[in-house]
């Protein structure tokens, strides 16, 4: 990977000297708060080019900069317990003054089934077109997963939890009828208050069909073998 201001090594020495401890617990065999640079260190940060589409209609392409997640789970050794993963958002509402809204319960909790969370496509992103994540977009560390609405890719993760059971995510526990825990995207399951059967590329004027599982159909369709669509949306 090269970019226009970073070379990998300069990107990864601005990650070492971000202040950042993620709390990593629940069915596990090695449950601990690790820095930033002890969850990256292992690992070598890759550039994915993934689209992105959001719930509400529009999409990008957009190259971010991550270590796989599975890669990461594996070195935290899952119990046979482990299910799901849960993730925890920074709560702070001096840094982030629409917490003071009541719009959602804070702070945001997103999950994964744990073979989505396994799977190779689904990366801890640190960085987007060659540089460290901005504030905006979940600096220091965000979750990316290509197959699912953007909602799913939790920002600024400080906590990650492996459960049993499956949590009820933010936006579950906000408006279950609109938002399932699932969230992949499908043309043919509606939102409750709009179609999902196309979508407007942020720069785009004219929509274009939505794909099935964002165009990733081939690598995750089989995750969801035999499951009712509609029902576990």
């Amino acid at each position: 990977m090269s970019t226009d201001k970073y070379a990998p090594a300069e990107l990864a020495k601005a990650l070492r000297a971000t202040p950042w401890s993620v709390v990593v617990e629940g069915e596990i065999a090695k449950p601990a708060v690790y820095d930033l640079e002890d969850v990256l260190r292992p690992h070598t940060l890759e550039e994915r080019i993934y689209r992105l589409r959001c719930v509400e209609g529009w999409s990008l392409v957009i190259p971010w900069i991550g270590v796989p997640l599975g890669e990461v789970i594996k070195r935290f050794e899952p119990t046979s317990k482990a299910k799901y993963v849960a993730f925890t958002t920074l709560y702070d509402p001096e840094q982030l003054p629409g917490q003071r809204r009541v719009v959602l319960t804070w702070p945001y909790v997103e999950g994964l089934r744990m073979d989505e969370a396994m799977h190779p496509l689904t990366i801890l992103a640190v960085g987007l077109y060659g540089e460290v994540l901005p504030n905006q977009n979940g600096a220091p560390l965000r979750l990316v997963v290509p197959w699912k609405y953007g909602f799913k890719s939790v920002k600024s993760i400080v906590k990650i939890r492996f459960v049993e059971e499956q949590p009820v995510t933010t936006w579950m526990a906000t408006a279950p009828q609109e938002y399932g825990f699932y969230a992949n995207v499908h043309p043919d399951v509606p939102h409750p208050r709009w179609s999902q059967a196309r979508e407007r590329r942020i720069g785009e004027f004219a929509k274009r069909p939505t794909l099935l599982f964002n165009g990733y159909a081939d690598q995750v369709a089989h995750l969801y073998a035999g499951m009712d669509l509609q029902k576990y949306f």
